[in-house]
């Protein structure tokens, strides 16, 4: 019994190999994992892009950017970099490049005839430096060929038969005895004026051919200059095909062509133009512009659409507004389509109504914006509203008729009467 007095006290495991302060049943700490069999490489970090060097032309576009600048009357000039400098003007904002024949700008037939208040981006030259042929895009340049390839143009052209060789036209046509001339201003490159049975043979071979140059909302564009040279550099005829906006006042689209590309247009039919490049043409005298990198950001121009348009009240406008809404379109207009005539149909239909709506439905809205702008200048009348996509229009108070003697005889409601600005009223 002494002996198991003695013991410690019940419970305490003799026999355990375990030091005591420790629980048994605590588990042990996981081994450490075992090295990679391969080492992690270690990259450095990425190279900050330099805001300095970064050019234009992959900037955010700048419809998500808030840049507003207004445009001081008087000044011409925003921004120059020695000889080459940007201006605006009543031409909207074009740029001057020295030993330039004219002011560059991005569109030059759709450009509207009013000063433009503000601009939306930083004034930069959307051409390529002189310093920098033309900024990275990932590609390095091609690599010159060694080979000396002949290079033919109408004043050289290929040898009949010639294998590999592009059809190159010949200049002219010449009279019988006559032989092209290197020519420097506009007429001499011309020469003598076309007969009618040369004009006939040059515009056969394109009256069904799709070769051709797309004329779209933007008009004439810088860019499409040299498009028309390249089509020239193989045939003596370009043929042009104009499609929405710029049909309006085709006019205007054949003179800017003419003046900026130095050619002659020798037949017109509905949108589609015939350029002729002239008896002396030469492609390698031909004058060089250089190319637009991006389109420059359109600048602000004054509304459009006023509460108290010129003439009018604001109550008075607002009637008008209302009662446009019941009033039938005289036409609709499609898509891209060819708009020689409305310009006519809406003086027709001002004969017998001082408010007319035209149904542009389908239509962008910068496009059917663009028409009334034009209709505004070409009628003339006053803009109302832009509501539903339709095109609401009065025709002022300054309005005289087409048959100021032989008038046609209408008679309205008199309800509808609107008794401002106008001899015989009524909705049609």
């Amino acid at each position: 019994m002494a002996i198991v007095a003695s013991l410690p006290t019940p419970g305490l495991n003799l026999f355990s190999s375990l030091p005591h302060g420790k629980d048994p049943t605590a588990s042990s700490p996981p081994p450490p994992p075992p090295p990679p069999p391969i080492p992690i490489p270690k990259y450095p970090p990425p190279l900050k892009k330099s805001k300095n060097s970064a050019n234009p032309a992959f900037k955010l576009p700048h419809l998500r950017t808030k840049y507003y600048k207004p445009v001081k009357d008087g000044s011409g000039v925003i921004a120059s970099d020695g000889d080459r400098s940007v201006l605006v003007g009543e031409s909207g904002v074009s740029y001057l490049l020295p030993g330039a024949p004219f002011e560059f700008q991005f569109s030059y037939s759709e450009t509207p005839k009013v000063k433009p208040l503000a601009i939306r981006e930083p004034a930069f030259l959307p051409f390529a430096p002189p310093t920098m042929p033309r900024p990275w895009t990932g590609k390095p340049p091609l690599k010159t060929n060694k080979k000396k390839i002949p290079v033919f143009d109408s004043f050289n052209p290929p040898p009949a038969g010639k294998k590999g060789v592009k059809y190159v036209e010949m200049p002219g046509p010449h009279p019988f005895g006559k032989f092209p001339e290197e020519g420097k201003s506009r007429e001499e490159i011309l020469g003598e004026p076309l007969k009618k049975w040369e004009i006939k043979l040059l515009i056969k071979p394109h009256l069904s051919d799709n070769r051709q140059v797309n004329l779209g909302r933007d008009g004439l564009t810088h860019n499409m200059l040299e498009l028309v040279h390249s089509h020239w550099k193989r045939r003596r005829v370009c043929k042009v095909r104009c499609k929405g906006v710029p049909t309006v006042d085709m006019d205007n689209v054949c003179r800017h062509l003419e003046e900026k590309t130095g050619g002659k247009i020798i037949h017109r039919v509905g949108g589609v133009v015939y350029l002729f490049r002239g008896r002396n043409y030469n492609y390698r005298t031909r004058p060089q512009y250089p190319v637009m990198l991006w389109k420059p950001a359109t600048p602000v121009y004054p509304k459009l659409i006023q509460e108290a348009p010129e003439g009018l009240t604001k109550a008075e406008a607002d009637d008008f507004r209302k009662k446009g809404k019941n009033l039938l379109p005289i036409c609709k207009l499609a898509k891209n389509g060819v708009y020689i005539t409305l310009v006519r149909d809406v003086r027709t239909a001002f004969e017998g109504s001082p408010l007319v709506k035209v149904d542009c439905k389908g239509m962008e809205p910068s496009d059917y914006k663009k028409l009334g702008a034009k209709l505004k200048d070409l009628v003339p009348c006053v803009l109302l509203s832009f509501d539903d996509e339709q095109i609401l229009m009065w025709r002022g108070q300054d309005w005289k008729s087409m048959y100021p003697e032989a008038r046609p005889s209408i008679s309205f409601p008199a309800e509808l009467d609107i008794a401002r600005g106008s001899d015989d009223t009524g909705m049609c």
